[in-house]
């Protein structure tokens, strides 16, 4: 069952959609409550991805029983404002405002929440996570590790530099203001991650042109230097960016699945062996 929704965040109406499942895959019956996976787009994407990635994912993960909502930021899809001209202190107080609507759901278990991020998605996952307690596992699909290096990089640096105060650059159709890009620079998800206590599953595809495999072994070691939380790492074999070929879109459901079945049994067991 989906829902088409809308979610306040400032003055912009973010355009979402809920995922309900029908039944708990183990016992057959409507769980009173659902664990909740909240899916973050990456730079000027969508809720839809490409090639529908993350439609394709809310419907593999909530016939595994959890809830999903995947939203628009700002300015992209079909939510209004504009992507452009705050940065990421906007998409993380958007975020943040999802988590809002998604804790006051009667049937979400607040205890159960995880937040899967793709590219500069993964980046806002992380520093969201780090100010929000109520993230209580992540997943970063190709996650950026140095948002205003990496945007930069995508842009191109002829554009970045013509950003001025008051004159945004043109990327694709979207005005990227010289804010934007300051506020890209003053954030540090690998600094910023320590704060963050909870599991973490990072995947990432060998054949990403956009955004370095290497980060992901950069981020497994950042996360192991934390007193708390586990961190798992998966590399898919000719995946690019996005994922986007048949194949690598399999893997990367395949590998997200069975890490959320393992994170799952791994709670009970805490939780029996402290009983």
């Amino acid at each position: 069952m989906e829902h088409t929704i809308t979610i306040r965040a400032g003055n912009r109406d973010l355009a979402a959609t809920l995922h309900y499942p029908k039944s708990d895959p183990e016992s057959g019956k409507t769980a009173t409550r659902w664990p909740l996976l909240i899916v973050c787009h990456g730079f000027i994407g969508s809720k839809t991805g490409v090639n529908r990635l993350f439609v394709k994912a809310a419907r593999r993960l909530c016939e595994q029983g959890y809830m999903v909502l995947r939203f628009d930021y700002g300015g992209c899809g079909e939510s209004t404002g504009d992507y452009g001209a705050g940065g990421l202190d906007t998409l993380i107080d958007e975020t943040r405002a999802v988590l809002d609507y998604a804790a006051s759901i009667d049937c979400v278990d607040v205890s159960r929440i995880t937040v899967i991020g793709h590219s500069l998605g993964g980046a806002v996952a992380v520093l969201t996570a780090a100010k929000d307690s109520r993230v209580k596992s992540l997943i970063l699909w190709s996650a950026v590790a140095h948002p205003h290096y990496d945007i930069v990089r995508i842009v191109g640096k002829e554009s970045y530099l013509k950003a001025k105060p008051g004159r945004p650059v043109d990327h694709q159709g979207y005005l990227l203001s010289a804010e934007f890009f300051d506020s890209l620079a003053r954030h540090h998800p690998l600094e910023q991650l320590r704060k963050f206590s909870g599991d973490v599953l990072i995947v990432h595809g060998k054949a990403d042109e956009v955004i370095p495999v290497d980060y992901a072994p950069m981020y497994r070691q950042m996360f192991w230097l934390r007193s708390e939380g586990q961190c798992d790492v998966e590399l898919v074999d000719e995946a690019d960016h996005t994922f986007s070929s048949s194949a690598a879109c399999g893997a990367l459901l395949d590998v997200t699945s069975k890490w959320l079945i393992r994170a799952d049994q791994r709670k009970r067991d805490w939780h029996d062996w402290t009983i």
